[in-house]
């Protein structure tokens, strides 16, 4: 998974910041969800990038290995026995005892207001947890940052672990999509897992900039991918403008905020088209695919 990745978090993490991949040899086998890893990692490099922003190293690494019993007692609940790693450390700003104390409860942020949720390491979090795994982070102001994720390592690969390929619509497509995202990393990846996916993607970062280039641009636009929550224009008040002039385009609706709390909040409402980020590449592509190909009377349902 992350030699697939390397290409997509290179563009992620920008030019001015180094990419280094160290893959262990002999890595063991583990049991978790690929999508779910694929948004660790992703969660992880963001964080990585936004530590740098005047560049630097980025080093993904994969190894195996044995925790014994001391080691474990530093971890709440650790098991001693065998695990995979991986590992994301950065040259960055690094972090306080204080900051990492908090690092991974919802909500909490050390960015600046407009330029996260703060959902991502609570995230990365709770989808380790899940897979039965541990997360580590090893900091020090000025010193950069690195997280380590620790997942159970299965001795014996029991059958059936290949992952079998999915049937069902594929995921390539030909249309355009207008892209609506005030989060410049955010918007930057999404216009690469779309890209790499045949779509023509047009950007935009604010809801204005949206309607600007859809009266300019003369062609069909199939569908637009905005976020919810915007400075100025919501990504709702968007769709309502652009449905005046643009009544056949479809919208998918993405933000960090759960559907239940967007709906909660009024919002969005319950039979619009909703992704909640993050995602990863493959649940994308699908969410994507599903809503340009309905049929105008099919119901989008709350996902």
């Amino acid at each position: 998974m992350v030699a697939d990745m390397e290409k997509m978090l290179r563009r992620l993490i920008g030019e001015d910041i180094e990419l280094i991949t160290n893959r262990g040899p002999g890595l063991g086998k583990t049991r978790v969800d690929p999508g779910q890893v694929a948004q660790v990692l992703m969660n992880l490099a963001v964080n990585a990038r936004d530590a740098m922003p005047q560049g630097g190293r980025v080093i993904i690494e994969t190894a195996n290995a044995d925790i014994d019993r001391v080691y474990a007692s530093h971890f709440p609940g650790m098991q001693a026995g065998s695990y995979v790693t991986l590992a994301v450390s950065d040259t960055g700003s690094g972090m306080d005892v204080e900051t990492q104390k908090h690092l991974f409860e919802p909500f909490f942020t050390t960015k600046a207001m407009g330029k996260g949720t703060g959902l991502g390491l609570s995230t990365v979090y709770g989808i380790v947890k899940q897979s039965g795994g541990y997360i580590s982070v090893d900091s020090e102001v000025g010193r950069g940052s690195t997280f380590k994720v620790y997942l159970p390592r299965l001795e014996e690969g029991p059958k059936g672990l290949q992952a079998k390929p999915e049937q069902g619509t594929p995921l390539q497509g030909t249309e355009t999509i207008l892209l609506v995202e005030d989060e410049e990393g955010v918007r930057a990846l999404v216009r690469d897992i779309l890209q790499m996916n045949g779509y023509t993607v047009l950007e935009a970062s604010t809801g204005k900039e949206a309607l600007n280039l859809c009266e300019q641009y003369g062609r069909t636009i199939h569908l637009m991918l905005t976020d919810v929550v915007m400075p100025q224009m919501s990504g709702r008040e968007l769709a309502e403008q652009m449905a005046i002039f643009k009544p056949e385009i479809k919208v998918l609706y993405m933000s960090g905020y759960t559907d239940d709390a967007i709906l909660r909040h009024g919002t969005l409402d319950a039979d619009l088209a909703f992704i909640q980020k993050p995602f990863s590449p493959d649940a994308l592509v699908r969410k994507v695919r599903d809503v340009i190909d309905r049929k105008p009377t099919e119901a989008p349902g709350n996902h």
